[in-house]
C-alpha cells in the first residue's frame, strides 16, 4: 500500500537547473531576488540529507578546531528527518556526538506531565539514539516559575556564553515566519525570555504533537542569539510554507516575519524543497531572473502576471508590454505579442465547460471532459460530510442535471465537528415529540439520561462516549443526506465509509491502514466510476483531507490494472481555504448566480458545521461565505483576463496515476 502519493503531486515539473544549476555563475543570477543564502532541493527527504551532511561537517569542524561543538537544536516538525539522517550518519561511523554539546532552543511553560515538550521530543527522536554525554544537555528546567523567571533565562544565557557561544543553530521555520517561539514583533535584539505564543502557533502545536489543548506560552531564545550563532541552518518543507518562505528570503527585514531579521547573518543557510520554494522568484517567475525553459503552463503563468503588471486583459498586451517586463523571449518564440496572446487566451478558453461530465454530442476535441461515455458513472469523494458542496456544490449540480449516475462518497463521519449544543437540541426535541406521540420509552430515557450525564460531566479535552460519538454521526449523516436530496443525488448513491482511521473521538487521528484503502477500493470496483472528483487541498490545514486523499490514490493505484481505469478520470478540487492557480487550472465550471444560491442552500443544509465548528482558524467567514468568496475571485480572474464575465467558477486540476 501506498500512504503518501498525495505529496507526490507534481503540478508543474520544474526544470532542474532553476533549483540546481551547474555553475556559481548560474545560481548567482538565480538567486539575484534572495537576500538568504538559500539551497532548494526536489524533495524533502534530500533536503534533510544535505542538512545533516552540512550539521556533520560542522561538528567535526569544530571538534578539531577547538574540542568541542556547541548546538542549539529545535525541535519542530520539520527538523525531524534531518535527526534521522544523523541517527543514520552516526550508526555509520561519520560523526562522533561525544564532544558535542546541545542546547534546547524553546520550551513549553509550564510543562505539564502528560503534555506536550520539545525536550521530550528531541530526546525521543534524536539524543537519546547517539553518544551525547547527559552532562552536555541543557534544556529549561522544568520548576522554573514566574517568579525567577527572569533570573533563569540570564543564566541560560550566561551558560551558552560559558560554552563558548553557539557554534550551529538548527531550526525550523515555523507559522508567519517565527524561529523558535519567537512571534511576529519580536525584537532583532531579543534574547532568552518567556513568551506568548500566537494561534497559528499553537495550530501548529496541536497538530505536531497531536493533542487537543496546545500551551498558551513558552521559553524561547531570542532573534539575537541565533543572530550571535557562527553558523546556523534553517529549513520548511512544503507548499503550506510557501509563501512564507518568499517572505522570508525576498522581503524586506521586518519584526512581522521574525525569520527575515537573519538576513544579515554572514553564514546562514536556509534549505526548502520545491513544494517550499514554488513562490520565490526563481521558481515562479524565473524570467525575471533567467532565460526560461518555455512551457504552455508556465507561458500561461508570465501572461496572467503580465496582464497584473500592465492591468491589461490578455488580447490588448503589446509587444512593448512583454519587453518593458523582461518577457522578450516570447516574442521571438511565437514572432509577436498578438500570437502568445492568441495562444493563451484559447489555452484559457478552453478550460471553461458548463458541462463537468462531458457534452453528448458535441466535438470534444477541446473540451476538459471527452464526450462519451453519456452518460457517465461518477464518485465525488468527500473527506468530511460537507465538503462536497462547499468545495464543488456547482458542478455537483450540474452533474446531477445533466443526468450522470452520481455518487457521493463520505470519507469520514466528521463526528468530532458537532457541539455538544448542537446534539441537545435534538433531544430536546425529541422529548417533546416521544410522550405526544407514544413512542420512546424506558431504552430513550435511558439513553437521554446517558447522554445529559456525559454532556454535563464533560471537560475539556474529554473524549465523547460512543453513544455521543455515534448520535454525532447520525447528525452529520443526516445533513449530508439531506443535502444530497437536495441536490438530485439518488437516496442509493449516498455512501457513508467511516473511514476507520478519523474513528479516535479525538483530533488527533490513527494513521492511514490497508483496512482503509480496501474500503474505498470496494466503491470503486462496485461502481466502476468513469470520472472521479477527489479532494485536492495539497496544503491541508488539519490533516483529514490528505489522509481521505491519499487513501483514495492508494485505492486508485491499487486498481490502475483494472480494465475500467483505462476509461475513469481523475479530478481534483480544493476546498474553502484556497483555489487553484491560474495556470494549473484544467477545467473551469462557470455558475450562474443562481446555481450559486442554490450552493449556498446545500451548504447551509449542514446546519451543525454553520457557526461552530472547529478548524475555521483565524478567518471569521463561514464556510459558505469563503465558498463564494472563492468561486468568485476565480470568475473576477477570469474576467479581468479578457474572457467571458461569470458569476462564479469552481476549478479542477486533473489528477494522473503515479505507473
Amino acid at each position: 500500500m501506498k500512504t503518501d502519493l498525495s505529496s507526490q503531486i507534481k503540478l508543474d515539473r520544474i526544470p532542474k537547473r532553476y533549483y540546481n544549476p551547474d555553475t556559481e555563475i548560474e545560481l548567482a543570477a538565480l538567486r539575484r531576488e534572495e537576500k538568504i543564502n538559500t539551497h532548494i532541493y526536489e524533495t524533502a527527504s534530500e533536503g534533510a540529507e544535505y542538512i545533516a551532511s552540512e550539521m556533520v561537517r560542522y561538528i567535526n569542524r569544530y571538534v578539531a578546531r577547538k574540542g568541542k561543538c556547541v548546538l542549539a537544536l529545535g525541535a519542530g516538525e520539520n527538523t525531524l528527518p534531518v535527526y534521522a539522517e544523523l541517527i543514520k550518519l552516526y550508526k555509520e561511523g561519520k560523526v562522533n556526538f561525544k564532544d558535542v554539546v546541545v542546547f534546547n532552543i524553546s520550551e513549553f511553560f509550564p510543562l505539564q506531565p502528560e503534555g506536550p515538550s520539545t525536550m521530550t521530543r528531541l530526546n525521543e527522536m534524536f539524543l537519546s539514539q547517539v553518544n551525547i554525554l547527559t552532562r552536555n544537555v541543557h534544556t529549561i528546567n522544568p520548576e522554573i516559575t514566574k517568579e525567577t523567571m527572569y533570573d533563569y533565562c540570564q543564566d541560560y544565557e550566561r551558560q551558552i556564553a560559558e560554552a563558548g557561544g553557539i557554534d550551529v543553530a538548527l531550526c525550523e521555520i515555523g507559522p508567519a515566519g517565527a524561529i523558535a517561539f519567537n512571534e511576529p514583533g519580536s525584537s532583532a535584539s531579543s534574547f532568552c525570555r518567556l513568551v506568548l505564543l500566537g494561534n497559528e502557533t499553537r495550530h501548529a502545536i496541536a497538530k505536531s504533537y497531536k493533542t487537543e489543548e496546545a500551551p498558551t506560552t513558552a521559553i524561547t531564545l531570542g532573534l539575537k542569539n541565533f543572530i550571535d550563532a557562527h553558523r546556523l541552518i534553517t529549513m520548511a518543507w512544503g507548499e503550506n510554507r510557501a509563501n512564507i518562505v518568499c517572505d522570508v528570503v525576498e522581503g524586506p527585514a521586518t519584526n512581522a516575519v521574525p525569520a527575515s531579521l537573519l538576513q544579515g547573518h554572514p553564514h546562514i543557510k536556509l534549505v526548502t524543497d520545491l513544494g517550499g520554494a514554488e513562490d520565490l522568484t526563481r521558481i515562479s517567475k524565473p524570467w525575471k531572473v533567467t532565460s526560461c525553459e518555455w512551457s504552455d503552463k508556465l507561458i500561461r503563468r508570465a501572461i496572467v502576471w503580465l496582464c497584473y503588471q500592465t492591468n491589461k486583459p490578455i488580447l490588448k498586451l503589446t509587444d512593448k508590454d512583454y519587453n518593458d517586463f523582461g518577457l522578450g523571449e516570447l516574442l521571438a518564440l511565437y514572432g509577436s505579442a498578438y500570437n502568445v496572446n492568441i495562444k493563451i487566451f484559447n489555452d484559457l478558453q478552453h478550460t471553461i465547460t458548463g458541462w463537468p461530465g462531458g457534452k453528448p454530442d458535441a466535438d470534444d476535441t477541446y473540451r476538459p471532459e471527452r464526450a462519451k461515455p453519456y452518460p457517465k458513472r461518477v464518485i465525488v469523494f468527500s473527506p468530511h460530510p460537507d465538503d462536497d458542496v462547499i468545495s464543488m456544490g456547482g458542478t455537483l449540480k450540474r452533474l446531477v442535471d445533466q443526468h450522470h449516475d452520481v455518487h457521493v462518497a463520505y470519507e469520514t463521519s466528521g463526528n468530532i465537528a458537532v457541539g455538544d449544543e448542537d446534539m441537545m437540541r435534538y433531544f430536546l426535541m425529541f422529548d417533546k415529540i416521544a410522550p405526544e406521540f407514544g413512542f420512546g420509552g424506558d431504552a430513550y430515557k435511558k439513553l437521554s439520561d446517558s447522554v445529559r450525564e456525559a454532556v454535563a460531566a464533560k471537560k475539556a479535552g474529554d473524549i465523547d462516549t460512543a453513544d455521543v460519538r455515534e448520535i454525532k454521526t447520525m447528525i452529520r449523516q443526516a445533513e449530508a443526506t439531506i443535502a444530497c436530496n437536495y441536490i438530485g443525488v439518488a437516496p442509493g448513491h449516498i455512501h457513508f465509509l467511516r473511514l476507520p482511521f478519523y474513528e479516535t473521538g479525538t483530533i488527533k487521528k490513527g494513521d492511514l491502514s490497508q483496512n482503509d484503502v480496501d474500503i474505498v477500493k470496494a466503491l470503486l470496483q462496485d461502481v466502476k466510476p468513469h470520472e472521479i472528483f477527489v479532494a485536492g487541498d495539497l496544503a491541508d490545514p488539519h490533516g483529514t483531507h490528505k489522509v481521505c486523499t491519499d487513501a483514495v490514490l492508494a485505492a486508485i493505484d491499487e486498481l490502475l490494472d483494472e480494465p475500467w481505469m483505462e476509461d475513469c478520470r481523475i479530478w481534483m478540487y480544493r476546498g474553502a481555504w484556497a483555489e487553484w492557480e491560474i495556470d494549473h487550472i484544467e477545467m473551469a465550471v462557470p455558475i450562474s448566480p443562481e446555481e450559486l444560491r442554490f450552493k449556498r442552500n446545500s451548504i447551509l443544509k449542514h446546519q451543525s458545521q454553520m457557526e461552530n465548528a472547529p478548524f475555521l482558524g483565524d478567518d471569521d467567514r463561514l464556510f459558505w461565505q469563503r465558498a463564494e468568496d472563492r468561486n468568485r475571485a476565480t470568475a473576477r480572474l477570469y474576467q479581468d483576463l479578457g474572457l467571458a464575465s461569470y458569476e462564479a467558477i469552481e476549478a479542477f486540476v486533473e489528477y494522473h496515476p503515479i505507473r
